[in-house]
């Protein structure tokens, strides 16, 4: 039997994208947008940003008023919970991501788990934060993960230090299985992902039996992503577990391929961007073919992954609101995605950062160079603002 239709999806529909946004606000994001598409300004901006935080001057308003007010949530959680709200009247989730970089010791290891513990608790409570999200760099010390990729025998210290951080990754999965609350485990660098790999799939092993509670994210710009999937998707059956996996295409490009030429080993990215798209969309097709016990997020902001994603699922007989299949895309970014997604009927949610402004800085950098460096990123977003200037002006 046929599932119900749901209502033709356009990614051009401004009206449904910012029926959020007073004139008032999309005249900000407007100015924003624009300022993002200048790649002189973004580059003299973010350093003297960083500078005259580092200086302590009377900057930071004018930085929460701004760019991080497009970005982030708030400084807190509690401060985040307008944005939430607001999300929420659109049929938007949230998924709060603690944006905060660690010192590396033991304090702040615990900090950040107890952070995320939070978020959880508040998922529980809510019913428009449908998953949490942590880097287990957040617990755990990336050069100890390292180590025990390679292989080598680790100090009495050293395994002390490791049982600790995956004592703390427990408690994360714990919780969130305690709470029914879904959790992805954030995807890092290849020489030691496969230690988080091992960690996530240990943790899904122990509270993934009656459902997808913890996900692993799977970097699909690596030319070994949908093979570690389909091993993944092995084991949960061999082992009688449900798999949850986020889809993104990755975060560390240049990074890796540095690292790759100075230690001599493959690039582990793919040659072109052409191989990333279709390996990405070929791992949705296999996860959508083994829903039975694959739960995916599409963590995207392709649009032609997208609508290939709602058109496997109408092939597959899934109506939209399947619980096992999600869309992701950050906050304040993508609005065209998200709401008319939502618009349509189909789970989806905002990665909604929050930190003190001083600390999310690097995202938020992040954020202002990816938009000006990928192609046509900035200007889409600007251009879609602009239409839906020009369409509530014909109204008026």
């Amino acid at each position: 039997m046929p599932v119900t239709q749901s209502p033709p999806i356009s990614f051009t529909d401004t009206a449904v994208a910012f029926a959020s946004k007073s004139d008032l606000e999309l005249r900000k994001m407007y100015a924003l947008f624009a300022a993002m598409n200048n790649n002189t300004l973004v580059k003299t901006g973010g350093g003297l940003m960083k500078t005259a935080l580092k200086w302590n001057l009377p900057v930071k308003f004018l930085i929460k008023k701004t760019i991080f007010e497009q970005f982030c949530g708030g400084e807190t959680i509690r401060e985040c919970l307008p944005v939430i709200e607001e999300l929420g009247r659109y049929n938007i989730g949230t998924i709060l991501d603690y944006s905060v970089e660690g010192e590396g010791n033991d304090k702040s290891f615990d900090q950040t788990r107890d952070e995320i513990l939070a978020t959880i608790d508040l998922a529980h409570r809510s019913t428009h934060i449908p998953f949490s999200v942590f880097k287990v760099t957040g617990v755990a010390d990336s050069a100890l993960l390292e180590k025990v990729q390679s292989g080598k025998t680790l100090t009495a210290a050293e395994q002390a230090n490791y049982d600790r951080a995956k004592a703390r990754v427990d408690a994360i999965c714990a919780r969130a299985h305690q709470y029914g609350v879904r959790v992805f485990v954030d995807a890092e660098e290849s020489w030691f992902q496969d230690t988080i790999d091992n960690l996530a799939y240990e943790m899904m092993a122990k509270y993934n039996r009656e459902s997808a509670i913890v996900w692993n994210t799977y970097q699909l710009y690596r030319h070994d992503r949908l093979e570690a999937i389909q091993h993944a998707y092995t084991a949960a059956v061999q082992g009688n577990y449900y798999l949850g996996g986020k889809l993104v295409r990755g975060a560390y490009m240049e990074k890796e391929g540095r690292v790759a030429n100075q230690r001599g080993y493959r690039n582990p990215i793919n040659p072109t961007k052409e191989a990333t798209d279709q390996l990405y969309d070929d791992a949705l097709r296999y996860c959508v073919t083994h829903a039975d016990r694959i739960s995916i997020c599409a963590g995207t902001h392709n649009e032609a992954s997208s609508l290939l994603l709602t058109e496997l699922m109408h092939e597959a007989n899934l109506r939209p609101g399947d619980p096992r299949i999600w869309f992701a895309q950050l906050y304040g970014m993508s609005d065209n995605l998200t709401y008319n997604l939502a618009n349509a009927g189909y789970n989806t949610a905002k990665y909604v950062p929050y930190g003190p402004v001083e600390s999310v800085m690097p995202y938020l950098l992040r954020r202002a160079d990816e938009n000006t460096a990928i192609a046509g990123q900035s200007s889409r977003e600007f251009l879609l603002i602009q239409k839906e200037i020009t369409r509530r002006k014909a109204q008026k």
